[in-house]
């Protein structure tokens, strides 16, 4: 099994771990893993993903994350079942404060910010004080089975042919791959919502 490959295998692995069981050290591990996976593309393949915007967003929070880990702390993960009545198209909901994006957006080298500070602010659910980026680690999954199937990789395991099983059974029904990340609510401002319940969170 080649580098980019064995890549591939723990990135799904790793995303199915944050989907079924999400918490701080899977989203740590998980934006390590797209970290890898870039490196391996572009090493063995002349391939990489920065033409993908939310991989750019997770990007920029992984090297935040990856030079002051105690950040990890700030983030809450928060089942859609424990909030107050809302409607959305995810279980769970990644919550971070709006100040750590941007300053994830100022970490970036100058040369790049102002291209890549659009593609963040226009691809993550920004909710008052604090971001939604569940809905942008869902769609950048996406975008990566797409990329590796285009490129003909061969990859197995298993939560990679779970994966490629749901693609396949939305193409057969004319589903769309991607979700959207609106977040309804049934009375209040959703905004308002989200403050409390991340601030009920420890």
């Amino acid at each position: 099994m080649n580098g980019t490959a064995a890549a591939c295998e723990r990135f799904f692995r790793l995303y199915h771990k944050h989907c079924v069981s999400p918490d701080r050290d899977t989203l740590f591990n998980y934006l390590n893993s797209v970290h890898s996976l870039n490196d391996k593309l572009n090493l063995n393949h002349q391939e990489n993903f920065f033409e993908i915007e939310e991989f750019v967003a997770l990007k920029a929070l992984r090297n935040l994350y990856h030079h002051q880990e105690e950040l990890i702390n700030e983030l809450k993960i928060i089942p859609v079942q424990e909030l107050p009545p809302i409607t959305t198209d995810l279980l769970y909901l990644c919550l971070v404060p709006r100040a750590l994006i941007e300053a994830s957006i100022e970490n970036i080298s100058a040369r790049y910010r102002k291209d890549q500070e659009k593609m963040i602010r226009s691809i993550l659910g920004w909710h008052g004080e604090v971001v939604n980026i569940n809905p942008c680690i869902f769609n950048f999954s996406v975008k990566v089975f797409e990329k590796i199937c285009d490129l003909g990789m061969d990859v197995s395991g298993e939560e990679f042919e779970e994966f490629k099983a749901s693609y396949a059974y939305e193409n057969e029904w004319g589903h769309s791959h991607f979700v959207t990340g609106e977040i309804g609510c049934h009375s209040g401002s959703v905004d308002d919502v989200l403050r409390v319940a991340y601030g009920n969170v420890t």
